[in-house]
């Protein structure tokens, strides 16, 4: 008899997410119980979710979720983090003993301000900072690692089925306007704490479910730009391409989803001549950036959602809505049971990227 592990699943992980356009708040309740029917796409080695507007009363704060494996990690990167932030508040991370988590590491969270003065004097406007600052406690402190770090959200992830993993951090407590999550099968890589998904920079976030194969070209190029891919899985490098097709490069969501997904050749020779040049334009400067393999992917960020599937829609991926409220999954099922009665389901087209905005003011 096969055992767990010995067979391989590229089709395994399972993701989801929702939104409300109205910036309504909503618990993680739904979408714990919606990962749960998608149970047999995991494989208890790795769960997430993140949640966005989550710490409204530290909006204007960053805050950083941090994996500890000693206390003298700890000790060092909190005389780190004092030297480069106005440290508005830290604590550990609740969560509550359930026997399906186990090795858990010290996860602590920060609320923090970067010094102006430090600023000033580095010439970096905030986001820039934060990222070198969390790029070099992951790369240069042993034992400790930030697995978040954007404003008003967080993500939460651990070794175990995803259903777990919301019970373990309780995530019933928290509301949030929206959330995206996921359960992981790895092929290539091991399952490990800093290695589940979601993966973070900034209010960047990602949940991936496939396998890409251009990782390595992937990765030598987002390298050149001070980016570190160490997490021993290939989708880190896809948030560090958002964050540097969005931030760095200004890039809307339509043409980075055209980066990464770019359309075909022979596509592009039948737009308009505008059209024509722009799509040439991102796929000769951007090239090294094409995510090829099978996949399906949510990207959040502060105010929305896009999700995006390969070219050639080799994973699964299907979208409804009902009201306000914008869900997504690998499975109907999911969305189902997350709201039975869920109108306008589709499964998006290859390599075209559904995105979805809260309005403005709303979040």
């Amino acid at each position: 008899m096969l055992k767990e592990g010995q067979v391989r699943i590229p089709s395994g992980c399972a993701i989801a997410a929702v939104i409300s356009r109205e910036g309504n708040k909503m618990t993680g309740e739904k979408i714990i119980g919606c990962m749960r029917t998608m149970h047999d796409r995991n494989n208890g080695l790795g769960g997430g979710f993140a949640a966005y507007g989550i710490y409204p009363e530290y909006k204007e704060q960053y805050a950083l979720h941090l994996f500890y494996d000693s206390i003298r990690a700890r000790e060092e990167t909190e005389r780190f983090l004092k030297d480069s932030f106005e440290v508005v508040r830290s604590e550990n991370i609740p969560t509550r003993k359930i026997p399906e988590i186990t090795d858990e590491p010290m996860i602590w969270r920060y609320f923090v301000s970067p010094l102006a003065s430090v600023l000033a004097a580095r010439q970096l406007d905030e986001k820039e900072y934060v990222v070198r600052i969390v790029t070099y406690i992951n790369t240069i402190i042993k034992g400790a690692f930030v697995f978040s770090c954007g404003k008003n959200m967080g993500v939460f992830k651990a070794v175990g089925f995803p259903e777990d993993v919301g019970r373990f951090y309780r995530l019933e407590e928290y509301s949030g306007y929206a959330w995206t999550a996921h359960g992981r099968y790895p092929t290539n890589t091991p399952g490990w704490w800093g290695g589940a998904h979601p993966f973070a920079l900034l209010d960047y976030t990602v949940v991936h479910n496939g396998e890409i194969s251009s990782y390595d070209a992937n990765r030598r190029f987002i390298e050149m730009f001070g980016y570190k891919c160490n997490l021993q899985t290939d989708t880190e490098v896809i948030t560090y391409i958002a964050d540097y097709l969005i931030r760095r490069q200004g890039l809307s969501l339509q043409e980075t989803a055209n980066v990464i997904a770019a359309p075909f050749w022979d596509t592009i020779s039948r737009k308009s001549d505008a059209e024509k040049e722009r799509l040439t334009y991102l796929r000769t400067v951007f090239s090294s950036l094409l995510i090829t393999g099978p996949f399906s992917i949510i990207l959040g960020f502060n105010g929305g959602l896009m999700a995006l599937n390969d070219r050639l829609k080799l994973r699964s991926m299907v979208v409804a809505e009902k009201n306000d409220l914008v869900y997504i999954a690998s499975e109907e099922a999911a969305i189902r049971y997350m709201e039975p009665d869920a109108e306008n389901v589709f499964a998006p087209r290859g390599g075209k990227p559904v995105i979805i905005r809260v309005k403005e003011g709303k979040y």
